[in-house]
């Protein structure tokens, strides 16, 4: 276990974790705001095992993990905290459709800001995210502070960039 909130916990991904994960990243719905391409199981396999990879490294900055609900174990979404190439820690999740709407975005990202602060030490984190996933911006409008709007080149849509200081 990497941290638990009120429903959630949060863990390392595994081999078993892939028809789920691909059942996430091949959901058009779910990848749209992020840059909207879906991937195929071969794909998700990869990606998954590479994921995985990254877990014995004990430099590093690339963490990429399971949410579940505590109770059930079940397999909800990933959440990240990586250092991006501007070297900062950047946050982001993903969650299947079906746990939408539930108030879980806001929860496990307001774990994984305490656990990046109070665990890991970051003195600072970042989140971007395109203007219209309204969902996201409304979790960081409500917890981080907004820097500015600027257009995202690689993904052609309007980002929000937000910073939280510890």
């Amino acid at each position: 276990m990497i941290f638990q909130t009120k429903r959630l916990t949060v863990r390392k991904l595994s081999m078993a974790d892939l028809d789920l994960f691909h059942k996430m990243q091949n959901d058009q719905a779910v990848m749209r705001y992020i840059g909207g391409k879906t991937y195929s199981l071969e794909e998700n396999k990869t990606d998954l095992k590479n994921i995985l990879k990254f877990y014995k490294n004990p430099k590093n900055d690339f963490w990429v993990w399971a949410i579940t609900f505590t109770e059930t174990k079940e397999f909800l979404g990933t959440i990240a905290l990586v250092k991006n190439e501007k070297e900062e820690y950047e946050i982001g999740y993903r969650l299947l459709k079906d746990y939408w709407k539930r108030g879980l975005g806001k929860e496990v990202t307001n774990g994984l800001i305490k656990y990046a602060f109070e665990v890991k030490k970051i003195k600072e984190i970042v989140a971007y995210v395109d203007k219209n996933n309204v969902t996201s911006v409304r979790i960081l409008d409500s917890t981080f502070n907004f820097i500015k709007e600027f257009y995202n080149e690689q993904d052609n849509c309007i980002d929000r960039y937000y910073k939280l200081s510890n």
